[in-house]
């Protein structure tokens, strides 16, 4: 469904991704493990359009989209969850969720996605009329994804979707991660908490230094001893 071969991305001259290649096939979670500057980040703002590869492609559905602009990438079937949310803070509720449409202009279907994304994160029906910045940091997050569902992608890339929240939050959230793949939205995930997108995840990669290291089903990253030694803290 999504590819990446021999992606390279710039920062002027430093040379962040390094021939990086990975795919996601319809109907899977696939995560992307790295620590902080390992090129996470980069990587989901390659497929988006927001910074655009010096050589290499980006295809989605069989079409390559590392030249198109990115609201042309949202609306072709592809939702970005941002890393540290970037909700609109001034801007209620509601309208968060308006801008998350707004490749659509079929307001009987917005409606309808409307209530659906409610029924999935009750705590965003209650605020609907709320200023989205006086919410918790663990409700941004669901309205961050209650946005990009808004969108009706057939793919969500998701960009640290766990940070600076409690275990018990972060385990609300990977379990709506889960129901949204059931619901048929396939996921791409950005984590640095190796245990619990692993535990979630079909197949997993390993991005050191721009470069992937690693790439092995969830279960096999697991038990392997670098993963183990690097994000798991084991021996």
């Amino acid at each position: 469904m999504l590819s990446l071969v021999n992606v390279n991305t710039y920062y002027g001259p430093s040379h962040v991704l390094q021939d990086v290649s990975l795919s996601v096939e319809k109907g899977e979670i696939v995560c992307l493990l790295g620590a902080n500057a390992a090129g996470k980040t980069t990587t989901m703002k390659t497929i988006f359009g927001l910074v655009r590869p010096r050589s290499g492609s980006v295809v989605f559905e069989d079409r390559p989209i590392e030249r198109r602009l990115p609201g042309d990438i949202v609306g072709g079937g592809l939702a970005l969850v941002p890393e540290g949310r970037r909700i609109f803070p001034r801007m209620t509720v509601l309208e968060n969720l308006e801008l998350g449409a707004y490749t659509r202009n079929n307001r009987a279907e917005f409606k309808e996605d409307l209530d659906h994304v409610c029924q999935i994160f009750p705590r965003v029906r209650e605020r609907l009329k709320q200023v989205a910045g006086t919410m918790s940091g663990g409700e941004q997050q669901m309205l961050a994804m209650a946005r990009a569902l808004m969108s009706r992608p057939r793919m969500m890339c998701m960009d640290e979707p766990s940070m600076g929240l409690s275990p018990i939050l972060v385990e609300t959230v990977f379990s709506t991660i889960q129901r949204i793949r059931k619901e048929g939205v396939t996921i791409f995930l950005v984590e640095q908490n190796a245990s619990m997108a692993l535990a979630l995840a079909d197949r997993g990669y390993v991005l050191q230094t721009g470069k992937i290291v690693l790439s092995d089903t969830a279960s096999n990253l697991l038990t392997n001893d670098l993963v183990r030694q690097a994000y798991l803290g084991g021996a």
